[in-house]
């Protein structure tokens, strides 16, 4: 059996039952502690006479009216590569989004990179991991591992590379169009800006180490530049196969693609599906795993928590809700959009809710080299149903109707 092959799913129909239930039933305890609108008597005390920015503000309904369930405070877990700073340069730009920007963030930072045809990532290597995700286009890379063996290959859309720490590589964007990916650093501090980059070194060199290093003459360095290139424009690459043979590419070398969107999905229901990728299909990457979800409109990506490691996600398409729940009790709920982060700790309860009209699309990276996760009804199901009864209390014939085969994907 596939390692990462989950168990059977729900249809629809059997779903109806347990979905009729929920929307029947008033939820929560607004008056213990007394959160939420619903505990509000007078008008006055649900106006807002302050200022407003409502473009900003229609972006997260569910902090402005939070559901009466949410409850005391805890750290912002939301983050948006739409407000964060874009460094343009000839050939392509980049934003990031790191622990100085999202105090949450420890383990993870996401960088946004957009390459033109042609536009190269000057050769560079990190003291991190870097993990990659595309998101359009094409895109040629290069590097080298500890043993000498070279890599030449190309992406697009839905592939997957990672770079273990301290191997160099560079990446250039290819034809028509060039190419946009997320990066993702396994370290919250790690920054795009600060890289280890072929034209800083050689520029702070000294000539007569760089001739005898090379075994040229130290004129020949006269030319190089004095300030990093880090984004600028080249030529299109022509062909791979070309590029593979110039750089003495040789088989045995491990692979560091992963074509991820076209994987076999491990969880496929009406409700939605999940793509993983993590040590056990691509050996390599060590350090992240990652999951591609979509869900479907009104669907709910059923409540778990991942026990291994936090989660980052990035959204590449739809609107969502998410709610996340921490001792105390601690419960927050927000609303997500295209381009926008989200950052869940290690074992912190949370579901993720489809709440547009078309399918609800989430990249989620961990720092670990396995996908984990527990979710609430396989838990419920798999222990004494009196159990369940007597702490929720519930009729034994409701638990029973739980659904016993892991659904992940509930649908609307």
């Amino acid at each position: 059996m596939d390692p990462l092959q989950r168990r059977g799913f729900l249809s629809a129909a059997s779903l109806l039952g347990v979905a009729g239930v929920a929307n029947a039933a008033t939820f929560g305890n607004p008056d213990r502690p007394p959160e939420g609108k619903i505990n509000a008597k007078t008008a006055s005390s649900l106006s807002d006479p302050g200022p407003v920015n409502p473009a900003l503000a229609s972006q997260f309904p569910s902090f402005q009216n939070p559901p009466a369930t949410d409850v005391n405070g805890m750290p912002l877990f939301w983050a948006s590569f739409n407000n964060a700073h874009r460094r343009y340069q000839n050939g392509g730009w980049a934003r990031e989004v790191t622990q100085e920007d999202f105090a949450i963030s420890e383990d993870i930072s996401g960088v946004n990179m957009r390459l033109s045809a042609g536009g190269i990532r000057e050769m560079h290597w990190h003291q991190q991991a870097e993990w990659a995700f595309m998101i359009a286009g094409k895109c040629r890379i290069t590097t080298l591992d500890e043993q000498g063996r070279p890599s030449v290959e190309d992406v697009e859309q839905g592939d997957i590379w990672y770079f273990p720490p301290g191997l160099p590589h560079s990446l250039q964007g290819l034809g028509p169009d060039g190419a946009e990916f997320v990066l993702a650093f396994d370290n919250g501090m790690s920054s795009e800006f600060n890289t280890l980059l072929l034209t800083d070194w050689v520029a702070h060199t000294p000539p007569e180490v760089l001739a005898k290093n090379f075994g040229v003459p130290a004129d020949a360095f006269k030319n190089i530049p004095l300030d990093n290139l880090w984004i600028f424009q080249g030529d299109v690459p022509g062909d791979l196969a070309t590029d593979q043979k110039n750089s003495h590419v040789q088989p045995g070398a491990q692979k560091v693609i992963y074509r991820l969107s076209r994987s076999k999905p491990v969880a496929l229901s009406n409700g939605g599906q999940a793509q993983i990728v993590d040590s056990r299909n691509f050996p390599i990457s060590k350090t992240i795993a990652s999951t591609l979800e979509t869900i479907k409109p009104g669907a709910l990506r059923e409540m778990h928590w991942h026990p291994n490691a936090d989660e980052w996600a990035l959204v590449l398409k739809g609107k969502a809700r998410v709610t996340v729940f921490n001792t105390g009790p601690r419960a927050q709920t927000t609303d997500f959009n295209p381009g926008d982060i989200w950052y869940i700790k290690k074992s912190l309860g949370h579901y993720v809710e489809n709440t547009g009209d078309e399918d609800f699309v989430v990249l989620t990276v961990f720092k670990s080299d396995r996908f984990a996760e527990v979710t609430l009804t396989d838990w419920l199901t798999h222990v004494p149903p009196e159990m369940v009864a007597q702490t929720l209390n519930l009729p034994l014939d409701v638990i029973k109707r739980f659904p016993t085969n892991r659904p992940d994907f509930m649908p609307a």
